[in-house]
């Protein structure tokens, strides 16, 4: 699964830095997001496309956590502006996944697409680690220990 969603994510990135000129007026059709806040988030949404596609692709057996939240981030921002514009009724004629190229309209087929990727990044939660485990240490029996303790009150004694 995280061979095919970076690959999905890094031609998202490609796409958008490819037609970087245009993503801010792509994302200012969703409502919320005029043209100087869409550079900004074209930057945020490209990098975290770019970053945890090329880690799925280039350790896809990676369970660090980082790379999984960059991309549940980045598939949320991209569920939230589609959720928000479909419900206020807004034409969005290319929701602006890969840019310019392949292009397709806000509708029900890009609502089950953000669903899956959110979907997925909830797959991908679950099966991260935030972190190394460690092995838990062995406690020695209680009775080992007092015995432990004992001989070294014999041997101070002698």
């Amino acid at each position: 699964m995280r061979l095919v969603l970076g690959a999905v994510f890094t031609a998202m990135a490609v796409g958008q830095l490819a037609s970087f000129g245009q993503m801010p007026g792509i994302l200012a059709a969703y409502g919320p997001v005029n043209n100087p806040a869409g550079a900004v988030l074209a930057v945020v949404l490209i990098t975290g496309e770019l970053v945890c596609g090329v880690w799925f692709l280039a350790r896809p057996r990676s369970k660090a956590i980082v790379p999984v939240w960059v991309y549940t981030g980045a598939s949320l921002i991209w569920s939230t502006l589609a959720v928000q514009a479909f419900a206020r009724g807004l034409a969005v004629e290319n929701c602006g996944c890969f840019g310019v190229y392949l292009s397709q309209r806000l509708g029900w087929l890009v609502l089950v697409q953000d669903a899956l990727m959110l979907l997925y990044a909830a797959v991908l939660l679950r099966t991260a680690h935030s972190g190394p485990s460690r092995p838990r240490r062995a406690t020695p029996p209680v009775a080992a220990a007092e015995a432990m303790s004992r001989n070294r009150k014999g041997d101070d004694d002698g």
